[in-house]
């Protein structure tokens, strides 16, 4: 048996280029980290990676000491006492501590973990930390014009983007923030820039500019009931006593308090996360207010105010120069003058159905306080005897009256 001959050709190696580098050998450690650990631009437009990158916030107050500085000094009352013995100690200069720097550096530097600090709860906004409903302060002095006395409330902190040719989706902060010095003066403005601080800064100081004067009653609350609306925003405004409250939105609660309104009670009503359209309705509401003497006039009637501290005794307020001699049925309802015809809407009242068992069921487990002190009187004062509320039905449902008699001795 003969073996086949075979080609030599068949068995030649064949050299092909092989590339023994990745993406992790001609790399770095640091980008190699990088690239695990943080996000792509796609993955932050959709919300990842938030908490990459911060920076850990360090309390610069750990390891100080009350009355120690750079300069170590011997106060009496803060580090020591006033008083040792009979002797009473006096102020001096102690030695230095070269060590007390490094021992500050190495406590810092052992803070890993980040924590966010605490805020004051007078310092929080709506939200907690975060910028809506805080204070920044009160806007930079013009020249020798110093803003003093007044404070600066963000009503809104957001994001708009704009879409351009040559650049694309641009983005920008939006800060929207009122300015007051709770004496009737107050303004509002939006500002926008890249960064954050920088709009705040812009929008208060536009703020303070644009300052508009609001009459009040009493320095306490508004003129009168009046209905106001921008865009889909609608609200209505109820002048109250002194001691209501301030009982509104959010965002009017912080316009009454920079213009220095302490009363008052606004529903609104349409659009309410709008806080552009609600700060915007009620500013307009209360520049367009109209005084005692403007109403007189133009209903030609007299106004007269009814308070609790007078007792009710009537007080005219405003006399018109010409009155009128016929009276109309609209000029019974001040209050939908003032509002201009609007009437605020109001839930529907539960029609209770006797037939119900759940209204059966809640008869029976508030039958037990019936028998209340305050119940008792008014049930002596409407029959006249402590009765149940089955007594129509069932005439026996009533209280067994005990009559002592005196025993003849």
């Amino acid at each position: 048996m003969t073996t086949p001959l075979v080609s030599s050709k068949m068995f030649n190696p064949v050299v092909s280029p092989v590339r023994h580098t990745s993406f992790f050998t001609k790399l770095p450690a640091d980008k190699l980290w990088k690239g695990v650990t943080s996000v792509s631009n796609a993955g932050k437009k959709r919300g990842r990676g938030r908490a990459v990158g911060k920076k850990t916030a360090k309390n610069l107050n750990r390891g100080q000491v009350i009355g120690v500085g750079k300069t170590n000094m011997l106060w009496p009352g803060l580090n020591s006492p006033i008083i040792q013995g009979k002797e009473l100690i006096q102020q001096q200069k102690l030695p230095d501590d070269p060590e007390r720097e490094a021992k500050l550096l190495k406590l810092r530097d052992e803070m890993g973990a980040f924590r966010l600090l605490r805020l004051s709860p007078l310092d929080r906004g709506w939200s907690g930390p975060k910028l809506p409903g805080r204070s920044v302060g009160r806007p930079d002095p013009v020249g020798e014009d110093d803003f003093e006395g007044f404070d600066t409330i963000v009503l809104e902190f957001k994001i708009v983007c704009n879409m351009k040719g040559n650049l694309g989706r641009t983005r920008r902060t939006s800060a929207f923030v009122v300015t007051g010095n709770g004496n009737g003066l107050a303004g509002f403005a939006i500002g926008k820039a890249q960064m954050g601080m920088t709009a705040l800064r812009k929008a208060k100081n536009r703020a303070a500019q644009k300052l508009m004067y609001v009459e009040r009653y009493n320095e306490h609350t508004v003129m009168h009931d009046f209905f106001t609306a921008f865009g889909k925003t609608r609200v209505f405004v109820q002048k109250k006593p002194e001691g209501y409250g301030l009982v509104c939105h959010r965002v009017i609660r912080e316009i009454c308090k920079a213009v220095g309104i302490k009363d008052i009670y606004a529903k609104v009503e349409g659009s309410t996360k709008n806080v552009q359209h609600v700060a915007k309705a009620f500013m307009v509401g209360l520049l367009q207010q109209k005084s005692f003497e403007m109403i007189a006039e133009e209903t030609k009637l007299h106004v007269v105010e009814f308070r609790k501290e007078r007792d009710y005794f009537p007080q005219i307020m405003a006399k018109p120069s010409e009155v009128k001699t016929v009276k109309s049925i609209n000029d019974m309802d001040l209050n939908l003058y003032l509002n201009d015809g609007k009437v605020a809407t109001k839930k529907k009242k539960y029609q209770v159905n006797e037939s119900d068992p759940t209204w059966k069921n809640h008869l029976s487990k508030t039958e037990r306080f019936r028998n209340h002190e305050q119940v008792r009187v008014n049930l002596l004062v409407d029959h006249g005897e402590v009765r149940s509320f089955l007594a129509d039905r069932y005439p026996e449902c009533r209280q067994i009256k005990f009559v002592k008699r005196r025993e003849e001795s």
